[in-house]
């Protein structure tokens, strides 16, 4: 799967919002999800003029998760 393919993948249709930058269910990292999908045709633009994406998450337990670019933590 790639991670900036214009097509999402299907599981991408189940993903809740994850307000933390983890799996909503298990607790898990970003860097420990089984799939990444990152949709760059609809960015938005804060405040502050900067852009942030959806980034989609497969977790390992099953979860498909998504948060903005911008709430990402450093370091991950």
């Amino acid at each position: 799967m790639e991670a900036f393919s214009v097509v999402p993948p299907e599981w991408t249709n189940q993903a809740t919002h994850a307000y933390q930058f983890l799996c909503p269910r298990c607790g898990s990292s970003s860097l420990e999800a089984v799939g990444v999908w990152i949709n760059r045709r609809s960015p938005v633009t804060s405040e502050d003029y900067r852009r942030k994406w959806q980034e989609f998450y497969h977790c390992h337990c099953g979860c498909a998760w998504w948060a903005w670019s911008s709430d990402r933590p450093s370091g991950t």
